[in-house]
């Protein structure tokens, strides 16, 4: 990558970390601005942006549970939404081309419902950007959003399959065949693997050869291949490491993917005026998941921050344009106009998901007349009966502290974790465990009725940033017992001090300390064999 290139994205996105953005926001100007300077991304930084795509749909597909794609909120959801904002959008785009608006007047009424079908997707990077960063994948609106941009990238490779006048090569019809073959075969090789580089490699083998080459081969979409082995792999009990082992280098390559859609064009004034009109209509398409969302019986909460996830337009779209370019349906101006109308969307969505609980608990009153009187089977009312101890993020470090805090106090220690896959496990193990998001503001006022019970809060979530929102919500509803929390980093025992917790734990200075003490029992306790004589 070019020395200006890495120096121009860092600086930007080091700016934009500082006032409390997310740094694709700073990649995305990163790349206008290099479009300003002249600089041209290249084939190079393409198959950067693509690779980080493709391992992207690989670790969805590695977290994925196939059952949540069944649920009428995900598919019924996707697949109402799509359509509306179909009709909706291609209707307007073809009275501008009536009224004699630029570019406008090109578009029939079957391309404009092109570019509609365009404009109908949610960005699956930008989200699971979000989500990851938030810590909220496994909350029931992220496994939503998920689901939902799942069903539309199907959509998507439906299209690119049969726009493109290539039909599958019969030998796509073997592939379950060949899928369930590979299997064991790729389990035994994963479980091999080990734990270190040879595990990033493995990983890079089944996404890219496996997956991704491997559908290539039949003529069907790379993208579809790595998504379907991460799926493929989704029930390995080391695919939790593998996704964190592929962490670091998916979050780099995709870079590149940001870069290249500042990169993508030069705007004129018709374009940005046209971007700007798409920007302008963007809430619309928030407004309509967050109507469907509330009908399938999501509470206002998980329906607006499952909405927010999904405020944007997609880069899918960017390819559907891409295609309609090239066979000549539409000009090439569109592509620009919807690369514009992505990186305005990215840059105003990001900072509203931050706020997204601000924004609930200010418009909460109005929002939740959408509401419907059934709630969602994941929403049931908490009812925390004798609890003095609740502890939040049933982990490896939160099932230790249960499992000790049981023993020495009883059945007064209650879990709470909000993955519903997990809450089953430990609930088959014995542990009363409950589903709950703790970044919700509205479970909190639940705990301050029964402040003369609880205690003792323990924050054991793995993301800094869900500790420290639980952390927050405690102290507005004026907690008053005991709050602890884990900790990655000194730096962020001091941010959740500040946010009102009594004590934090460094738990890799902790892991050290109670690895010593064990240690040092075990060599009071165990005498040294006798030295013997040469």
């Amino acid at each position: 990558m070019d020395p200006l290139l890495i120096t121009v994205a860092f600086i930007l996105g080091f700016l934009v970390r500082q006032v409390g953005l997310p740094p694709l926001v700073g990649f995305l100007v990163a790349g206008f601005v290099l479009d300003g300077l002249g600089f041209e991304g290249g084939e190079t930084l393409q198959t950067i942006a693509d690779l980080g795509v493709t391992l992207l749909l690989f670790s969805i597909g590695l977290k994925l549970d196939l059952k949540s794609l069944a649920k009428p909120e995900v598919w019924a959801g996707a697949s109402l939404h799509m359509l509306i904002t179909i009709a909706a959008f291609s209707a307007g785009l073809f009275g501008l081309g009536m009224a004699g608006l630029p570019l406008f007047t090109d578009l029939t009424f079957p391309l404009a419902i092109l570019v509609a079908f365009a404009l109908s997707f949610s960005s699956t990077v930008f989200a699971v950007k979000i989500l990851e960063e938030k810590g909220e994948m496994g909350a029931l609106h992220g496994r939503v959003s998920i689901g939902i941009l799942i069903m539309q990238d199907i959509f998507a490779v439906l299209f690119l399959t049969f726009s493109l006048g290539k039909l599958p090569s019969l030998w796509a019809l073997l592939i379950p065949l060949v899928l369930w073959g590979l299997r064991p075969l790729l389990f035994r090789l994963m479980t091999r693997s080990g734990h270190g580089e040879l595990l990033l490699l493995f990983g890079l083998f089944a996404a890219l050869v496996a997956g991704a080459s491997g559908f290539e081969l039949v003529g069907l979409k790379a993208d579809l291949g790595a998504l379907i082995l991460g799926i493929l792999l989704a029930g390995h009990p080391k695919s939790s490491e593998l996704a964190k082992t592929l962490l670091g280098f998916k979050e780099l390559l995709l870079v590149g993917f940001f870069l290249t859609i500042g990169l993508s064009g030069n705007p004129d004034l018709t374009t940005v005026g046209i971007a700007a009109l798409l920007v302008a209509v963007a809430p619309l398409k928030v407004g309509l998941f967050y109507l469907l969302l509330t009908r399938f019986k999501l509470r206002a909460r998980s329906a607006l921050l499952g909405s927010l996830s999904l405020a944007n337009y997609s880069e899918f779209g960017l390819i559907v344009a891409a295609v309609g370019s090239s066979q000549g349906w539409i000009g090439p101006e569109w592509l620009v106009i919807i690369a514009l109308a992505l990186s305005a969307t990215f840059v105003i969505a990001s900072p509203l998901n931050s706020m997204a609980d601000a924004l609930y608990t200010r418009y909460r009153e109005k929002l939740c007349k959408f509401e419907v009187e059934a709630h969602h089977a994941e929403e049931p009312p908490i009812d925390l009966g004798e609890t003095t101890i609740g502890i939040f993020g049933m982990g490896r470090i939160g099932t230790m502290a249960y499992d000790f805090m049981r023993e020495k106090y009883g059945e007064t220690v209650l879990g709470f974790d909000f993955n519903e896959t997990k809450v089953k496990q430990h609930c088959a193990a014995g542990r009363r465990v409950i589903l709950a998001d703790p970044t919700n503001p509205d479970f909190w006022p639940r705990i301050k009725r029964q402040e003369g019970k609880a205690g003792m809060v323990m924050l054991a979530m793995p993301k800094h940033q869900v500790n420290l929102t639980a952390a927050k919500h405690l102290a507005s509803h004026k907690f008053r017992g005991i709050i602890v929390a884990t900790a990655h980093f000194d730096d962020q025992i001091t941010e959740l001090e500040e946010a009102g917790v009594t004590t934090a734990f460094n738990f890799y200075n902790e892991a050290g300390l109670g690895f010593a003490r064990h240690a040092s029992t075990l060599f009071e306790s165990k005498p040294l064999p006798p030295e013997t004589e040469n």
